[in-house]
């Protein structure tokens, strides 16, 4: 993976930004009421990774390349960049109905990235405001980094759904479309769902500009467009395929687990009531207790779900961070650990646990969140909020040399050239010469602008001011 930030993938250094941990890690813009986030969270990235990475395949795209980014924005909006970067509000996924309009409206936007469809211009010359990304719903509540650290953005709100920033041509609105079906089609799936998600909104054609939806503003909407996708899918040898059970109960938790995050709790609960005995309903209300300070309701409700489904590593990972946020990370480890431990691969996940390790202060504790937050950035490496942690795990050893090396890489991960440069350059003078450690430091050092010329003559700089020794 790239890790250095560059203007053609600004979106990618976002995602590099707010590698956070948390259940529903949300991550926005301080200082403004309707700024849009992204949302980093295991389960909902899982789920939507299940249900779109075979289609992805059967586009001919590679699932890995294709990075989804989950915007917490109640507009509806979605986009996709040619940097095979592909963002859906949240007001979109919960305006869906069915798992099929929103698989279909990934297949869509996917359809421009396998098309090449480029971006206007002024998507590649939007507003270049430092980007101040703060944690806030359930995370870990801490700031994701300085005031200038959004600054790699590049303009992140032009690219979260203005007027102009992802206008296509009405040609290739169609070629996406199709692309999308088809590409459904192979995967086995019905494109049933994306024809419905437009005929939902067909009443958007005949609306002012000023009045649509972003999406639609981007995505311009006609009856002439809806028929000729129409025609193709209602052919299709899988256009009568029903949605499976299981998705549809997917979609239905996931929909629930966002209101309950994004909602007033007082909001989700008249929506969720307690006469409400689904598993939707009841998630729901665990975690609008645990947002409403109502921590032992909140409890006995993950107790209650974990009591049904012992395997399911998100309950366990809600009520660690229900104990963690009480002030209690010794109690949070268990139920953390447990998530780890259904759910190895989960990077976010050994984040969490490694953050309440290194909150009791123990030597033991702090040893072991080393070992899980190593883990998690050789998973995930532009996770920021891992190597923040890490670099304070480090602190707490008094290894100096590696603490410096993880900010080095916090900085990095952030698209903070100087910042970066200044930490690695110090851990490079503390680290054993010649350790994979200094080597890094030194690659750091290199891709942050610096040539080997400045590194040989700040050691010949160096050298000169160390004081003579006697043989």
């Amino acid at each position: 993976m790239n890790w250095l930030p560059r203007p053609a993938s600004c979106l990618r250094a976002l995602r590099r930004l707010v590698g956070a941990a948390g259940v529903l890690a949300v991550l926005g813009t301080a200082g403004q009421a309707s700024a849009q986030s992204v949302i980093r969270d295991t389960e909902i990235e899982g789920v939507i990774r299940e249900w779109s990475d075979p289609v992805f395949d059967a586009m001919g795209l590679v699932p890995a390349d294709v990075e989804v980014l989950l915007i917490n924005d109640p507009e509806l909006n979605a986009f996709a960049t040619r940097g095979r970067i592909m963002g859906i509000n949240t007001g979109l996924i919960l305006r869906t109905k069915t798992p099929g309009e929103l698989l279909g409206v990934m297949a869509h936007e996917a359809g421009h990235i396998k098309n090449r469809h480029t971006l206007r211009d002024g998507a590649q010359n939007a507003a270049k405001q430092p980007f101040f990304m703060t944690m806030a719903l359930g995370a870990l509540a801490i700031a994701a980094g300085q005031p200038g650290a959004g600054a790699a953005l590049i303009g992140s709100s032009q690219y979260f759904g203005t007027l102009d920033a992802l206008r296509y041509m009405q040609s290739q609105e169609g070629e996406a479309d199709l692309t999308g079906a088809r590409a459904l089609e192979a995967a086995g799936q019905s494109g049933r769902g994306l024809v419905e998600f437009f005929e939902n909104f067909r009443s958007q054609e005949v609306f002012s500009d000023s009045r649509r939806y972003p999406y639609f503003r981007s995505h311009p909407l006609s009856s002439q467009r809806i028929e000729a996708l129409r025609r193709p899918v209602e052919a299709a040898a899988h256009y009568n395929t029903p949605e499976s059970p299981e998705r549809i109960a997917q979609h239905t938790l996931i929909l629930a687990k966002m209101r309950a995050f994004m909602d007033q709790p007082n909001a989700t609960l008249r929506a969720y009531p307690e006469s409400d005995a689904s598993l939707p309903g009841r998630y729901a209300r665990a975690i609008a207790w645990y947002r409403a300070g109502q921590t032992d309701k909140a409890l006995s409700a993950v107790d209650a779900l974990i009591a049904g489904d012992v395997s399911n590593p998100y309950y366990w990972e809600l009520k660690g961070q229900i104990l963690f946020e009480e002030g209690r990370p010794a109690d949070a480890i268990a139920a953390h650990a447990e998530s780890v431990r259904l759910e190895p691969d989960a990077p976010l996940l050994r984040v969490n646990l490694g953050h309440a390790l290194i909150e009791t202060g123990e030597a033991g504790n702090i040893a072991e969140a080393v070992n899980q937050l190593k883990r998690a950035t050789v998973a995930e490496r532009d996770n920021t909020m891992a190597w923040r942690l890490l670099a304070q795990a480090y602190a707490a050893q008094g290894k100096e040399g590696e603490a410096r090396l993880a900010s080095a890489e916090y900085h990095f991960a952030a698209g903070q050239e100087q910042q970066a440069t200044q930490f690695a350059l110090r851990a490079r003078s503390l680290l054993d010469p010649g350790s994979m450690e200094w080597r890094r430091a030194v690659d750091i050092v290199l891709a942050s602008g610096a040539t080997q010329d400045d590194l040989s003559d700040l050691d010949r700089r160096e050298a000169l001011r160390r004081p003579a020794t006697l043989n």
